[in-house]
């Protein structure tokens, strides 16, 4: 509840409600032993409610405390001078490095100033044009150079940076922002689970003061190992693919793995196996305690006082769990690791005790645990993945009573399991029981994973479509392979890598072997499926189907299973009715992205900029929000060919095979290799379900002499009765008098700024003849261009036409049924960890 709150309460209402439950605690504690029999239940349940109130108010103090310490608006966008500690490994990308500071002082214009404690910086290899400082305009800052290349030649490169190093550097900083989308990516949550209050980069012109190592220290030694072992590992494996597979398993550095990569992860239902897991932590642990023990066992030789303190059990025990914590630190402690962290410890301290807990509570005890630390991770997808997993697998062992019990005596049990169906068999008969004891108990060990991999899959496919909106249908008989693959072979060759380095470049080997497997899998048809997002009700009717499915009860209770499965699987979105559509602007940053849905089709208006060789708007945004949406794209339209319309459309393309493009770009386009696109020409007209679409610019004459990329935007007017929307693209004044004057019908209701409210578009000639009651313009926070431009602001207010502007309102939803209303994603889902732009 706590979490669903879009503002903050003051801390005396928190701290008010932490100190009565706290006093309600000690009166209900002191009366508990006297209460009659039957008046325990509900004392119990007033205990419960009291936690309930105290994990409220201390959820709520932690946050006003964390918030106080939010950067000054007033210093967002200034030189500031900072001395401080590079807190983690820096992750290494195209245009530089990011890595996570810790700000000891900071100082602007000589006097100092208060930051927090932490910020995000980027230290980048340089940009044609660069941010402004606050109150400057972009393409006019002095800064920037005739030429971008020449500017990007002189940004000072960044160095190999090492956590513990201490630094003196200029930056710029401001405000955790991030892009707000229906089912997108919450990456300011991310940032305030982080402790992270400020982003920015580093100052590293040629007029900026040259940043200062000062000292390096071993502060960090966790995160010191871990890139020390990165680097280790890209020195040693050539294939900087299967590097990053290797240093994702050996530290967790997901970001070291490619994006086409987790592309081929996801579809074949593996992502799971590809970063440090409770698998390979509890795989680690095992080995781990053997080791301890063993050692413990031979020390008997030379101390026998230490062997009667501590048997060589709970020795192997302690020393598995303590080394299966320092594995899942250097990891990255994130929460599949945490969770079977505390699950361990909760196993070693119950058996050290002598105590034997259900396996509802130990499950129970771990997640708390979790939550109780960080409780924020409860809106984390990995979160309910991994302990719903391991529920499941919980609720539906054969032995789920005996779960205590050692792995020698659970090898047993196998043994006898498969002898007896051995022994059964038609096809052995009796030859069953001359089998070894250690090939039953590998047979054992291979049908039980087998069979928990089945429930597993079967169990959380409705949850996965609950959080992703995509499940593979793949994924068993990749995961049959991978499971132990990666287990058995992979990821010890990747540990031993460690002691011997050549190890790794076996566990490359072994690793592009899979990936043969896997591609060859996700080239399938239907290798993964996609299906619109649902409500939660339905998600939660489709895992208690999943898992009637896969428990171990008669077949006709099961059969129940599959009506609960129906509506996640067969949902469908609402869509616009006949005669009417909806558009949809996605929050992208600096870039236009638009999707237009009429009772039976899709449209989408450009595609968002693309901002690395491994990211843009069409992966990050627009594939997921189509995929929630089950929408079926009939056009992309693709207004012109810079960047920052374009980036997004091969994700689109990939995502969409029928989808036919329109576009100005050239015939020897890049994009033409992958999808031949039509030319769109004033005149061009379609209809689909009642909705007219117009192509008003450019002419065809204009593709026969050369032109400014924006001046060939594609304008697209779509009209339904007396509602019209228009999208201009990044047309500039030139082509809005042209049009003006031929007479071309402008009129609508909702007008795309165009070129994102530049100085050079949006005359009042132009918007005279628009008369839109609702203008959107799809910029970026504190973008380098300074749009929307103030005196274009000031046109669209003279006229009282209501300027939407994307970091205020992130992605604006509007109906032609309802013309007058905006709905704005960032007002829906606010919570308080967002941050709040000015329009």
């Amino acid at each position: 509840m706590q979490l669903q709150q879009p503002v903050l309460h003051p801390a005396w209402v928190y701290g008010a409600w932490l100190a009565a439950s706290l006093m309600a605690a000690l009166v209900t504690a002191r009366v508990y032993r006297r209460m009659p029999p039957g008046a325990v239940l509900a004392l119990q349940a007033a205990a419960l409610l009291l936690a309930l109130v105290f994990g409220f108010g201390l959820t709520g103090l932690r946050a006003v405390i964390f918030q106080a310490g939010a950067l000054s608006p007033a210093l967002e966008g200034r030189d500031i001078e900072v001395t401080g500690r590079v807190l983690a490994m820096p992750q290494r990308g195209d245009y530089g490095l990011r890595f996570r500071f810790a700000i000891e002082s900071a100082r602007l214009d000589g006097a100092p100033v208060d930051l927090p404690p932490r910020v995000y910086l980027g230290w980048y290899t340089g940009f044609g044009l660069r941010e402004p400082a606050a109150g400057t305009g972009g393409p006019d800052n002095p800064e920037v150079g005739a030429s971008p290349t020449a500017a990007l030649a002189l940004q000072r490169q960044p160095p190999a940076l090492r956590a513990g190093e201490r630094w003196q550097m200029t930056v710029r900083l401001k405000a955790p922002h991030g892009n707000s989308n229906p089912r997108g990516f919450d990456y300011e949550l991310w940032l305030w689970e982080q402790g992270l209050q400020a982003t920015g980069y580093v100052r590293a012109g040629p007029r900026d003061p040259a940043p200062r190592l000062i000292s390096d220290s071993w502060r960090h030694p966790v995160e010191r190992a871990r890139q020390a072992l990165r680097d280790a590992v890209y020195a040693r494996v050539s294939d900087r693919h299967l590097a990053g597979v290797v240093a994702a398993l050996l530290m967790g550095d997901q970001n070291a793995i490619d994006r086409a990569d987790w592309d081929v992860f996801r579809a074949t239902g593996v992502a799971h196996l590809m970063s440090i897991s409770g698998l390979h932590i509890t795989m680690f642990a095992w080995l781990a305690s053997q080791g301890v023990g063993w050692f413990w066992r031979r020390s008997a030789r030379w101390s026998q006082a230490l062997c009667l303190a501590l048997p060589a059990g709970g020795a192997g025990a302690w020393g598995g769990l303590l080394l299966a914590a320092g594995y899942a630190l250097l990891s990255g402690w994130g929460v599949p690791a945490q969770r079977t962290v505390w699950m361990l410890a909760a196993v070693v301290l119950l058996r050290q005790s002598g105590k034997r807990w259900p396996w509802p509570q130990v499950w129970l005890l771990a997640m708390a645990v979790v939550v109780a630390l960080d409780p924020w991770a409860l809106l984390q997808a990995g979160f309910w993945l991994s302990f719903v997993a391991v529920g499941v697998l919980f609720a539906t062992g054969r032995d789920a009573e005996n779960r205590d019990k050692s792995a020698i005596n659970l090898g047993a049990v196998d043994a006898h399991f498969v002898r007896a169906r051995v022994q059964n068999s038609h096809i052995l008969g009796r030859w069953g029981t001359w089998l070894p004891q250690g090939l039953l108990l590998a047979i054992g060990a291979v049908l039980r994973a087998a069979r928990e991999q089945w429930v597993v899959t079967l169990a959380l496919a409705p949850l996965s479509l609950l959080l992703f909106n995509q499940v593979s249908l793949v994924g068993l008989l990749a995961n049959a392979l991978a499971i132990p693959w990666v287990t058995l072979l992979v990821t010890p060759l990747t540990m031993l890598g460690v002691l011997w380095a050549p190890l790794w470049e076996a566990a490359a080997a072994a690793v592009a072997a899979l990936m043969l497997f896997l591609q060859w899998l996700a080239r399938w048809p239907l290798a993964s499926i996609s299906v619109a997002a649902a409500p939660l009700w339905c998600a939660l009717a489709g895992v208690a189907g999943g898992l009637l499915l896969a428990l171990r009860l008669p077949w006709h209770w099961r059969a129940l299973g599959v009506p609960l499965l129906l509506p996640v699987l067969l949902w469908q979105s609402l869509r616009p009715a006949p005669g009417q559509f909806e558009l949809i602007a996605a929050d992208v940053g600096q870039g236009n992205a638009l999707i237009v849905r009429t009772a039976g089709h899709t449209l989408v208006y450009d595609s968002g900029p693309r901002f690395s060789s491994e990211s843009d708007a069409g992966h990050r945004v627009l594939v997921p929000l189509l995929r929630a949406l089950g929408a079926r794209v009939d056009t992309l339209m693709l207004s012109h060919r810079d960047s920052d319309h374009i980036g997004g459309a091969p994700a689109v393309l990939a995502m969409q095979p029928q989808a036919a493009l329109l576009s100005s770009i050239e015939a020897g386009h890049p994009l033409q290799a992958l999808r031949p696109s039509q030319r769109c020409v004033a005149g061009q007209q379609w209809r689909w379900d009642g909705v007219n679409f117009e192509v008003l610019h450019p002419p065809a004459a204009d593709y026969d002499k050369p032109q400014k990329s924006n001046a060939m935007s594609c304008v697209l007017r779509i009209s339904s009765g007396g509602t019209a929307v228009l999208l201009a693209g990044d047309i500039e004044l030139a082509q809005e008098q042209r049009m003006v004057a031929a007479g071309v019908n402008l009129k609508a209701d909702l007008l795309l700024v165009p070129h994102h409210g530049s100085k050079t578009s949006s005359s009042a000639a132009f918007l005279d003849a628009v008369q839109p009651k609702v203008a959107m313009a799809q910029t970026g926070y504190r973008n380098r261009f300074g749009h929307p431009a103030p005196a274009v602001m000031e046109r669209y207010r003279e006229r009282g036409i209501r300027v939407l502007v994307s970091p205020a309102c992130g992605a604006a939803t509007w109906a032609s049924g309802q013309p007058d209303r905006v709905s704005c994603q960032r007002e829906a889902g606010l919570r308080y960890w967002h941050h709040r732009a000015s329009d």
